[in-house]
C-alpha cells in the first residue's frame, strides 16, 4: 500500500531497526510502548484485518505465531508476554496493516 507506514518500514523506506527478519515478517520495537518491552511483529504482506484472511495470508499469520515463541529469549520475554492484534477503529487499530503486539518485561495488568 502506497501510504502504509508499515509497508514503508518493510521496504526500508523508513528506517527501523529489525530485531528479527525473514521472508514473511519483521519484528521491531513499538515507538509508543505500552509496556517495558513492546514489539511489533509485522507481516511483509499488506492486509489490514483478519476478515481479509485467505489461505496465503493465513499461512503468513501462522508463520508469525510459530516464530514468535522462538524469539522469547532474544527479546527478553522468557517470563511471559501478552499477544494482541487490534482490529478496526473501535479495537484500537491505528495502522491498517495487520500486526501483532508483543508486550512483556514486567507484570502486566489484568484487563
Amino acid at each position: 500500500m502506497e501510504n502504509c507506514i508499515f509497508c514503508k518500514i518493510v521496504a526500508g523506506e523508513i528506517p527501523s531497526p529489525r530485531l528479527y527478519e525473514d521472508d514473511k515478517m519483521i519484528v521491531i520495537r513499538d515507538i509508543e510502548p505500552k509496556a517495558k518491552l513492546h514489539y511489533l511483529c509485522i507481516p511483509k504482506t499488506h492486509f489490514a484485518l483478519l476478515s481479509e484472511m485467505n489461505d496465503v495470508r493465513a499461512e503468513i499469520v501462522k508463520h508469525c505465531f510459530q516464530v514468535i515463541p522462538t524469539l522469547e529469549k532474544q527479546l527478553g520475554l522468557e517470563e511471559g508476554y501478552r499477544v494482541i492484534i487490534n482490529q478496526g477503529e473501535n479495537g484500537g487499530q491505528t495502522v491498517h496493516h495487520l500486526h501483532i503486539h508483543l508486550l512483556g518485561g514486567e507484570k502486566l495488568a489484568d484487563f
